[in-house]
């Protein structure tokens, strides 16, 4: 059962430093994964503040949180 609805964007609960990803950026959810062990994951994509693609990876399902309406949105230099 996935936990996350797909191609919706939800923010990172922690850094991704091989990314060079921080904790709160946002990412783009694209595939849901499902381990052996049934720990559940996601192929992520995180984009630029152009749209540009800068990473593709794999997270598991407890490294994302959904985003809240008491929470604004910013840019943060790369």
């Amino acid at each position: 059962m996935m936990k996350f609805a797909l191609y919706t964007d939800t923010a990172l609960t922690c850094d991704l430093p091989e990314h060079r990803l921080r904790r709160g950026d946002i990412v783009k959810l694209v595939d849901h994964h499902a381990a052996p062990d049934g720990t559940e994951g996601y192929s992520i994509e995180v984009f630029n503040a152009v749209g540009d693609t800068i990473a593709v990876t794999t997270v598991p399902a407890s490294a994302l949180e959904s985003l809240r309406e008491d929470e604004v949105l910013s840019a943060r230099t790369l």
